[in-house]
C-alpha cells in the first residue's frame, strides 16, 4: 500500500503539474520566492522588507509618498515610470525575437545607440515640426537598428559568424564611432553629453502642465504595447512565424522540410534589430534627450535577463519588464526613505533571475514526480 501523498505536495502538484500554464505558474513562482530571498537579504541589513518593498511601489508611483515637491503627485511619477518602462519592453521583444529562432542578440545596446544617434542629429536638431518631426525619429530608429541587426543575421547566413561576436565588435565600432562625433560635432561644453533634442522630435512630451502639475507624458508606451500583441501574431499566427520559431528548434530538420534557414536568419535579426532601434529613440529621445559618449545604456543587456524572465513570450516579457522597472527605477526613492543602498536593489534582481533560471530544473522535478505517481497507479 502506497503512502498518500501530503496535501502541501498534492497542491503543489495541481496548480504547477499542468503543462499548459506552466509557462505562467512557474515563473510566478520563482519570482515570488525570489522575492522572500530578497526580504531576507533585507532584513540581515536591519531593514524593515516591507517597508523598503512598498518604497520601491512609491518610487515608481504606484503607491503614494507622504508628501511631494511643486508639480508633483503620484500620477507624474507613474508617468515617468512607464516612460522609463518603454524602451526596456521594446528591448526585451528584440531579444526574444531572435532568441525564438536560436540566435543571441546580444547587440542591442549599440542598435539603440546606432537608432539614438541617427535620429537626434538627422532629426533632433533639425527644427522640424512635430507632426514630421515624431514619425521620422521612428523610422530613423526602425530603419538604423534592422540595418545593424540585418548585417548580423547577414554574416551569420553567409560566413557563419556567430552572432554573439558579431554583436558585440559592432557594438564597439558603433559605441567609439558615435563617441567621437559627439564629442567632435556635437557635443555640449557644460554637460559634456551630446546636445539635447529639441522638443518637437521627442518622443515624450516632457514638462507639460496639466491643471497644476508637470509631467512627462511617454507617447511611445501605448507603441510598445501595440508591438507586443504584433510580435505575438507574428510567432503564433503566421507562416513566417512558424518557420522563425521551427528554425530555432532545427536548423537541419527545417532544411530537410523544405524552410529557407539562411532567409529567416536575416529577416529575423532585421526584424530584432528594428525593435532594438525602437528602443533607442524612446530612450535617447524619450526618457532622455542627450546621449553620454563611450557608454552604453545597461537596458539592452538588462533585456536579456527580462526576456528570459517572460519566457521569450511578448505578453509575458510585458509583466517581467514592469516587474525588473519597478526595482530598478524605485531603488533611487528606497535608497532614500529607507536608507538601503541602490545597489541591493539590483541584488534583489539578480535574486529574482537566479530563481527563475532554475525553472526549467523545477519542470524537471514535477515532471519525474508526475512520472512517479503514475507508475504507482499501475
Amino acid at each position: 500500500m502506497h503512502k498518500k501523498p501530503s496535501v502541501f505536495k498534492r497542491i503543489i502538484s495541481r496548480t504547477l503539474g499542468n503543462k499548459k500554464t506552466q509557462s505562467i505558474t512557474i515563473p510566478l513562482l520563482c519570482v515570488l520566492i525570489g522575492l522572500i530571498a530578497g526580504a531576507a537579504v533585507i532584513a540581515l541589513l536591519g531593514k524593515n522588507p516591507f517597508s523598503a518593498y512598498y518604497n520601491l511601489l512609491q518610487g515608481c508611483g504606484l503607491a503614494p509618498k507622504a508628501s511631494y515637491a511643486g508639480y508633483k503627485s503620484i500620477l507624474t511619477d507613474f508617468l515617468s515610470f512607464l516612460n522609463y518602462l518603454t524602451p526596456m519592453i521594446f528591448a526585451a521583444l528584440a531579444v526574444a525575437v531572435a532568441m525564438r529562432t536560436g540566435l543571441f542578440n546580444i547587440g542591442v545596446s549599440g542598435q539603440m545607440l546606432a537608432a539614438g544617434f541617427l535620429a537626434s542629429i538627422l532629426v533632433g536638431y533639425s527644427g522640424l515640426h512635430a507632426f514630421v518631426a515624431k514619425p521620422l525619429v521612428l523610422l530613423i530608429g526602425i530603419t538604423a537598428g534592422a540595418v545593424v541587426g540585418g548585417l548580423i543575421g547577414l554574416l551569420k547566413y553567409k560566413f557563419n559568424i556567430n552572432e554573439v561576436v558579431s554583436s558585440i565588435m559592432l557594438n564597439y565600432i558603433i559605441q567609439y564611432v558615435c563617441s567621437f562625433c559627439i564629442n567632435t560635432f556635437y557635443v555640449d561644453p557644460v554637460s559634456r553629453q551630446s546636445r539635447e533634442v529639441g522638443q518637437a522630435a521627442r518622443l515624450t512630451l516632457a514638462n507639460r502642465v496639466v491643471g497644476n502639475l508637470k509631467m512627462d507624458i511617454p507617447l511611445g508606451f501605448i507603441l510598445a504595447l501595440a508591438a507586443a500583441a504584433a510580435v505575438k501574431f507574428l510567432l503564433d499566427r503566421t507562416k513566417m512565424g512558424y518557420e522563425m520559431k521551427a528554425v530555432g528548434f532545427s536548423r537541419s530538420a527545417s532544411r530537410y522540410a523544405g524552410i529557407n534557414v539562411g532567409k529567416n536568419i536575416v529577416v529575423t535579426m532585421l526584424l530584432s534589430g528594428a525593435l532594438a532601434g525602437l528602443a533607442g529613440v524612446t530612450y535617447y529621445l524619450g526618457y532622455f534627450a542627450s546621449i553620454q559618449p563611450r557608454v552604453l545604456s545597461s537596458t539592452g543587456f538588462d533585456a536579456i535577463a527580462v526576456s528570459l524572465l517572460g519566457n521569450n513570450n511578448p505578453f509575458g516579457i510585458i509583466f517581467s519588464s514592469f516587474l525588473i522597472t519597478i526595482v530598478d527605477k524605485g531603488s533611487t526613492y528606497m535608497s532614500s526613505a529607507a536608507g538601503i543602498q541602490a545597489e541591493i536593489a539590483d541584488v534583489i534582481t539578480g535574486i529574482i533571475l537566479l530563481f527563475c533560471a532554475c525553472s526549467a530544473f523545477i519542470r524537471y522535478l514535477l515532471t519525474r514526480r508526475k512520472d512517479e505517481e503514475g507508475r504507482k497507479d499501475k
